[in-house]
């Protein structure tokens, strides 16, 4: 005999019922967590988490089988949407368009839960305006053999160097082994722009901390943490605030005080914990859209770096060949080229091509 399947669970929130199904399918079997507890989750922390995703589009990563299968983006929504849910059309560097989701309330949440969606990866622009960023990213990456407390470190370094440039940083967990720093900054400048500020920053910051912060894009260069400027590309995406992780232990990608980075331990900041900090601290970030600061100061750096030799550094392999972009292909396998990189596809920092970056999944069946 057929197993019976689980029932449903009805939630309603925002003035829209929502059926989720299968809602005790393990999403966390090692913690002993499933798809409704990541549902309540969201629902319970909504007024936090969308704070970082309004107005913004939204890219699908889906699990569907909960951190124990493999995920895949999706960034069509699917055309069997629901007429209320909010959405906005993008262009990616190949020039294909795709309608992604902006997730504006918690119903946006729990609907992308039931198809998978563990974290939340949104753009660093808002729906009105999505060629200008207002957000400037920096993501700290620890190669495999850093320690989490040099990531602290390289943190705190940062925050001098916004300082001095008359920028406000908020810290948070990745979720994983790293932090992340979100800026505001008034929606003036394209994408290139704000990446040419960003590398700018992560080159002060490597010139002040040798050996331990590291701009460099190829992992066979990198000491230390590394500075990803990339995230700032078009289409590039970050977990957003309060993004569970799909990690064993369900972290959370959890904002942090600048007094709290020094001692942070990102496992105790999981979907069971964040919940009680939200109640009892409220939310470090909560400030966030009212400090909207100026890149002038960042893009004098990346003016003068590039009077003194410094040019440009390297794109994601989906980018076209940048001017002044030095070749793309690792320095140990450099050949006597013209500068247009390799005889083969171009490769990423972890040596994969990149010939499908932007491919989508268009279904739309719920986990």
């Amino acid at each position: 005999m057929a197993a019976q399947k689980a029932q449903p669970a009805i939630v309603e929130v925002c003035g829209h019922e929502l059926r989720v199904s299968n809602p005790e399918k393990p999403f966390f079997p090692d913690v002993g967590l499933t798809k409704i507890d990541l549902v309540n989750y969201y629902v319970e922390c909504q007024d936090a988490v969308v704070r970082h995703l309004r107005e913004r589009p939204t890219v699908l990563k889906r699990w569907v089988d909960g951190v124990g299968g493999e995920p895949f983006f999706q960034k069509r929504v699917p055309d069997s949407a629901p007429e209320w849910l909010q959405t906005a059309t993008v262009t990616f560097p190949s020039g294909r368009h795709a309608r992604e989701l902006v997730a504006n309330d918690a119903a946006h949440l729990v609907w992308g839960v039931n198809l998978g969606v563990i974290d939340w990866n949104p753009w660093a622009v808002r729906r009105h305006d999505l060629d200008h960023p207002d957000e400037l990213r920096i993501d700290l990456d620890p190669g495999p053999d850093v320690p989490f407390s040099e990531v602290r470190h390289v943190a705190l370094g940062v925050r001098d160097v916004l300082d001095q440039h008359q920028l406000r940083g908020y810290p948070k967990t990745s979720g994983s082994r790293g932090i992340h720093i979100y800026v505001r900054v008034q929606p003036r400048e394209d994408f290139q722009e704000v990446r040419r500020a960003a590398l700018a920053l992560a080159r002060e910051v490597e010139r002040r901390m040798p050996g331990r912060a590291t701009s460099r894009w190829w992992k066979e260069e990198r000491q230390g943490v590394f500075i990803d400027y990339n995230q700032n590309a078009r289409d590039r995406t970050v977990a957003s605030a309060y993004s569970v992780r799909a990690v064993p232990d369900a972290r959370v990608s959890c904002p942090l005080d600048w007094d709290e980075v020094a001692d942070v331990e990102p496992d105790q900041l999981t979907l069971t914990t964040v919940p009680a900090r939200l109640r009892q601290r409220g939310d470090p970030s909560d400030s966030i859209d009212q400090h909207a600061g100026s890149l002038d100061g960042l893009l004098a750096l990346a003016a003068r770096d590039e009077r003194e030799g410094l040019g440009d550094a390297p794109w994601p392999p989906h980018f076209r060949k940048q001017k002044g972009e030095p070749k793309r292909v690792q320095p140990s396998r450099a050949r006597d080229a013209d500068g247009e990189g390799t005889a083969g596809a171009d490769r990423d920092a972890e040596g994969k091509t990149a010939a499908d970056a932007d491919r989508d999944a268009d279904g739309g069946t719920a986990a």
